[in-house]
């Protein structure tokens, strides 16, 4: 682990020690998990984004999902 600084303001702060104080954590551990957490919301993002680009590039074609009505059949008939 390394040890950062960081600048952070007041409001800010205060929530965020009020809220570790309520999960019972300290600010550290509260702050290494939010930031974990917004890792994750980018990298979803850009996932999206990059399969939105894709359609986009190769757009669905009119029959690409298209079921044959036989495949559509269940049980004995």
């Amino acid at each position: 682990m390394k040890t950062i600084q960081m600048t952070i303001d007041e409001p800010l702060l205060t929530e965020v020690d009020r809220v570790s104080q309520a999960l019972k954590t300290n600010r550290s551990e509260f702050i290494r998990e939010a930031l974990k957490l917004a890792l994750q919301r980018q990298k979803i993002l850009e996932l999206e984004r990059r399969h939105a680009e894709g359609y986009a590039r190769y757009p669905v074609q009119a029959q690409e999902f298209a079921i044959a009505e036989s495949d559509l059949v269940w049980g004995d008939s």
